[in-house]
């Protein structure tokens, strides 16, 4: 009997992909077969260029709720979901019941101990902690300040050396390395200085970069392909390993930098009149009342500044970019925008230029610009999904089981695009408010 070489089972399996594709698109082009061994891997992989708009029809088409089965044997079955109710029992009604779970864990294994990474008991110390400080007098100050000064020193000239050279920037870049300065303020008490007219490159910005390539490539990667990279020291995983190390290295510096301070200065947990980073309130943080939190090892100091700079880094630019891109498009927001601002911010007496704004009391004026950019972000969500595993087997409003330790996802990407959720106009920019189907 003759052998098939590995070119005849190359061209075997490169024509299976090829005649999955040609009968997904001839029959539907939000259906997803299930093949034998392979799953609805091979369907979706042809769909990847176009994930999130792919993915919403489909899910429009399968009553907000797709169970995703993935290859035999490799943990990639799915269920997906954006039915509200489901997403209520999953984040509320039931909430002790789903946490991220060991997968998640494992999946981002390099935010360590932050708190978009934990779960439980250690995560309700995070978050108690984090939530008192973030409302601190002291930090909000700190945080009013920083966003003045980044604004009007850094951001303004920058967009007016651009302007007036006629040169196109990329805006997104732009805010990365505007939100990295501002957040970097926030948590160490020292700008990393990324942004400026000559744009240079910073080991903090690549670092961030690479770290999230690899996570997202995991995500679409079978487990055992990304572990063995992983032990191999391969492609992504090697990126990230090399990352890592250049990130663990810049906020050693910056750790080591803020204890010398505090020791030195002896700055007082009660003194905030010029503000406190985030850095300081947690080395100085009273652990009796947070037993979980390891204040006194620098691996704890290092997970906390890779989760908030990450954040603000990515999920905020992220954010600003889609709302400026949306406001280029929608001119007659701009217009009720400025009016607002018109209306409600403060002027001095000539009328010619603003106040700085240094009270929140003013912000909390700006409902129609806080509508805008919540509209943004239901069209353009900063993190496009979040990830849930139960502990026990449970059954979710829409009928479906989900078995323990299984793997669910919220598509809050496609989410905002429901129009059995949002109305007909979905789809549509309005800041004004809607009427919601929940």
């Amino acid at each position: 009997m003759a052998s098939i070489g590995v070119s005849e089972a190359l061209t075997a399996i490169f024509g299976l992909f090829i005649f999955g594709y040609l009968l997904i698109k001839k029959t539907s082009k939000i259906h997803l077969l299930d093949w034998p061994v392979l799953g609805m891997f091979p369907g979706a992989i042809v769909q990847l260029h176009r994930v999130y708009d792919w993915s919403a029809v489909l899910l429009e088409n399968s009553n907000l709720t797709f169970p995703f089965k993935g290859p035999w044997y490799v943990g990639m079955d799915t269920l997906v979901t954006v039915d509200p109710a489901n997403i209520h029992h999953i984040t509320s009604s039931n909430f002790s019941n789903y946490i991220k779970g060991p997968e998640f864990q494992e999946y981002f294994e390099y935010f360590g101990d932050g708190i978009i990474n934990t779960d439980s008991d250690l995560w309700k110390d995070l978050r108690k902690s984090s939530q008192i400080m973030f409302n601190h007098q002291g930090f909000q100050k700190l945080s009013m300040s920083t966003a003045t000064s980044q604004l009007k020193d850094k951001l303004f000239p920058f967009f007016d050396h651009f302007a007036e050279a006629g040169k196109i920037v990329d805006l997104q870049d732009v805010f990365q390395r505007f939100m990295l300065d501002t957040i970097f303020i926030l948590v160490t008490g020292s700008d990393p200085g990324s942004l400026s007219i000559e744009m240079p490159k910073n080991e903090i910005v690549k670092s961030l970069d690479d770290i999230g390539e690899a996570i997202f490539y995991r995500h679409i990667t079978p487990r055992v392909i990304w572990k063995l990279q992983k032990w191999m020291g391969m492609r992504k995983e090697k990126k990230m390993i090399e990352a890592g190390a250049t990130f663990d290295g810049v906020c050693a510096k910056y750790i080591s930098a803020k204890r010398e301070e505090i020791r030195s200065q002896g700055i007082a947990h009660d003194d905030h009149s010029s503000g406190e980073d985030i850095l300081t309130s947690y080395i100085e943080l009273d652990t009796t009342k947070y037993k979980l939190l390891k204040t006194e090892d620098d691996k704890f100091l290092r997970d906390v500044i890779l989760t908030l700079t990450s954040a603000g880094k990515e999920a905020t630019a992220a954010a600003l970019t889609w709302f400026f891109w949306l406001l280029s498009e929608n001119p007659n927001v701009v217009t009720k925008i400025l009016q607002e601002i018109n209306m409600h911010l403060p002027k001095c007496e000539r009328g010619q230029e603003r106040l700085p704004v240094d009270n929140v009391e003013y912000l909390n004026k700006l409902v129609y610009l806080h509508g805008a950019l919540n509209e943004a972000m239901r069209l353009y969500p900063p993190l496009p999904f979040q990830r849930k595993t139960p502990i026990k087997p449970d059954v979710l409003p829409s009928g479906h089981k989900v078995e323990a330790n299984s793997r669910i996802f919220i598509f809050v990407h496609a989410l905002g695009r429901m129009r059995s959720v949002w109305g007909e106009d979905a789809m549509e920019y309005k800041p004004e408010p809607r009427e919601m189907d929940f």
